[in-house]
Parts: C-alpha cells; sequence; structure tokens
C-alpha cells in the first residue's frame, strides 16, 4: 500500500466564525466529526474547545443544537485520523468523546462503532491510497492511541473510494450498506494491561456481584435480576427511573478505583469502565444473551462494539455473571448473539490455548455523510 502526504490547513476565520476541513461520518450506531490531524492546532490542549463548538457542548437543554452533535452520547464524539509512523499500523485514530450537558472531553476510551468509518475516511480522504480503479477489498491497520491496540479493516473500495453500497444490515440503523470487517488483535487490557484488572472473575459492589473485564475497552456487568429489573427494560425507562442510572454509575466507579483506572471514585473517567445489565433470552426473542449498556452516563440504543467484544469474552469466562445467564451452546456458529434494544448482534471472541484471547471480530456499516468545512463561533 501506498501512502500521500497529509496536507496542513490552518482554522480560517469567516466573519465572526472559524472554520476546519472536516467530515462527518455514521460509523455503525454511532456519528461523529472527522478531522485529520495535520488539519487541528499542533497541541492538544488546544483541541478541546474546539470540539466543544464545533458539537455544541455543553448544552443545558441536552440537544446541542448549536453544533453537530445530537444531544446523545453516541452522537457526541469526534475522531482525529492521522498516517501512522508505526510499521505496524498504516492510521492513527484518536477518539474522542465529549459530554452532552456538560463541557467534558474525554480521550480515556476507544468507540468501536466509529472505527468501522476510520478505514472508508482515510481512502477517502486520500490518507492512503488503494487500488484506483474498479471494484477491491481494502485492508487497512488501525492503530487506536487511546488504547494502543491495532484494528484490522475490511472493507470495499469502488475507483478508490470507500464503497458504502451494499445488502449487508445492521440493527440499529435502517437500510442497508457495506460490509466492514473489523477484527480487534490481542484486545485484552487495552487500558489495565490485563483482561481481568481485578485480579477475580467476580467481585461485588454495593451488594452487586459484578465481573469488571477489559477488553476493547474496560467495561464491567451486572446481573439486571439483582438489582430488581427486567432485562428487557428500555433505556427510555433507565432514564426515567429515579435511581437506576445513580446506582449504576455508583458501581461503575467503584469498579473503576478496583480496575486501576482512578484513585478516588470522582476521578474515574465518564467513558470508562462502561457498565452493562445482562439478562438471559427469554421466549420472545432469539439470542444468546441479553444486555442494556451506558455509555458515558447514557443508555445505548444499541450496545457499544467495545462492550459487545468484552461481552462475547465474558461469555466465555465459566464463573463470570455473564456466563451465567448466556446459551451454552450459541445459536449462530459465527459467534455470540448479543440481544440489545434495537435487536441483536453477532460476535465473535477467539482465544489461545493457553487462555489468552487472540482476537474479537465484528460487522458493521459506515457511510460518509458530509465533507466540506465545519464551522464554530470563534
Amino acid at each position: 500500500m501506498v501512502r500521500v502526504d497529509t496536507f496542513s490547513t490552518a482554522s480560517v476565520r469567516h466573519g465572526l466564525q472559524r472554520s476546519l476541513p472536516a467530515a462527518y461520518y455514521r460509523g455503525g450506531t454511532s456519528r461523529a466529526v472527522f478531522f485529520k490531524k495535520n488539519d487541528l492546532p499542533p497541541h492538544r490542549s488546544d483541541w478541546d474547545e474546539i470540539f466543544r463548538r464545533v458539537l455544541g457542548s455543553p448544552d443545558p437543554n441536552g440537544r446541542q443544537l448549536d453544533g453537530l452533535g445530537g444531544g446523545i452520547s453516541s452522537l457526541s464524539k469526534v475522531c482525529v485520523v492521522d498516517k501512522s509512523d508505526r510499521l505496524d499500523a498504516d492510521v492513527d485514530y484518536t477518539f474522542v468523546s465529549l459530554g452532552v450537558k456538560t463541557s467534558q472531553v474525554d480521550y480515556s476510551s476507544n468507540c468501536g462503532n466509529m472505527i468501522s468509518a476510520v478505514g472508508p475516511f482515510a481512502v477517502d480522504s486520500q490518507l492512503v491510497t488503494v487500488n484506483s480503479e474498479g471494484r477491491s477489498d481494502a485492508e487497512l491497520r488501525i492503530l487506536n492511541t487511546n488504547t494502543g491496540k491495532i484494528i484490522r479493516s475490511r472493507f470495499p473500495v469502488v475507483d478508490g473510494e470507500a464503497d458504502s453500497s451494499g445488502s449487508f444490515a445492521i440493527d440499529g440503523v435502517a437500510g442497508t450498506g457495506a460490509k466492514i470487517q473489523l477484527d480487534f488483535l490481542d484486545p485484552a487490557g487495552s487500558r489495565t494491561g490485563q483482561m481481568l484488572p481485578t485480579g477475580e472473575v467476580v467481585n461485588t459492589f454495593d451488594g452487586i456481584r459484578t465481573t469488571c473485564i477489559d477488553v476493547g475497552n474496560p467495561c464491567c456487568f451486572v446481573l439486571a435480576s439483582e438489582l430488581g429489573f427486567p432485562g428487557t427494560i428500555t433505556p427510555d425507562e433507565i432514564e426515567a427511573h429515579p435511581a437506576l442510572l445513580g446506582r449504576l454509575d455508583y458501581i461503575r466507579r467503584q469498579a473503576g478505583v478496583v480496575m486501576g483506572l482512578a484513585e478516588k471514585p470522582e476521578l474515574v473517567p465518564g467513558s470508562v469502565p462502561k457498565i452493562g445489565m445482562v439478562s438471559a433470552p427469554d421466549s420472545t426473542v432469539v439470542v444468546d444473551v441479553v444486555v442494556r449498556a451506558l455509555s458515558v452516563g447514557q443508555p445505548h440504543r444499541a450496545v457499544p462494539i467495545t462492550v459487545a467484544l468484552a461481552l462475547a469474552a465474558a461469555a466465555k469466562l465459566p464463573t463470570s455473571v455473564v456466563a451465567e445467564v448466556t446459551s451454552p451452546q450459541p445459536m449462530h456458529p459465527a459467534g455470540i448473539t448479543l440481544g440489545h434494544a434495537s435487536g441483536s448482534l453477532i460476535v465473535r471472541a477467539e482465544f489461545k490455548d493457553d487462555g489468552s484471547l487472540s482476537h474479537a471480530t465484528v460487522f458493521r456499516t459506515a457511510r460518509r455523510l458530509m465533507e466540506g468545512r465545519v464551522f464554530w463561533k470563534g
């Protein structure tokens, strides 16, 4: 694969506004504003205010109407992409999560859904070059700078641009698109260096048994039944309950300290560890396990991909709370089928003979929605 050089374009002032080259992509069940790293200020400390203004955060009304954010955590994201200097990667990808109502700008986690758009963005923006004639498949190695992990992305290209058309569908997104295969290589220990950072398969926080695992992102899982809720509770019902979000965040922060992510609960990042409530499937759904995941304090309408990776790995740990409610025989040979609020997702986790996690695989779609210049008030 031959790479081409990036270009550097300074922020331009238009009247009372500033602007930068940018693109807007859907990746999986999320959306984000994409920047080339060379188009941003050289010091990361100068990025935060740009990202807040571009997305419209903080917004006390929770709608981000004055920016490109969508008012929920899965739509309040930024991706920064650059050519990689490493021999084992083609591009570097930095993920940034922004608070909707708060001014939080968080670089502490990865976003598996948006990784599906990183490869297409790198091709469309000519950060990398691929076969420019006809249809072919591209394979890019993406270094996630947040975790130091490599993700292999495979997707179709037509006449030098990422193809967005196809017959593959994912739950939570209307219509179909081109299938994108994401292989998360050696995904364990993304932030903590260990798949089981507490040293235990099950810990107890606030009287609730919890499995803490670091695969793709640090995550913790609890049984919906031990919290007194049905596993099929909807995201709206979670948000409307007067105490559930607070209790889940309390457990999450306690777990974050024991996992080594912060010294005190109040210092635990908003984005990790992520937390999910799991339950056994009932007769109304054809899945192996049911999950309701939270991301940056909000119930996710689908399931974050990194949560899905961690869940698939935890399901293979015999004494975990996830394994306790997962069907012993997966219904699909490709992997474990997770039931979420918008449908289902198949994810495969492969272990080596020594018990270490080799890789995890999911399939997504992505699409370029806009490219040009993004404006914000200076």
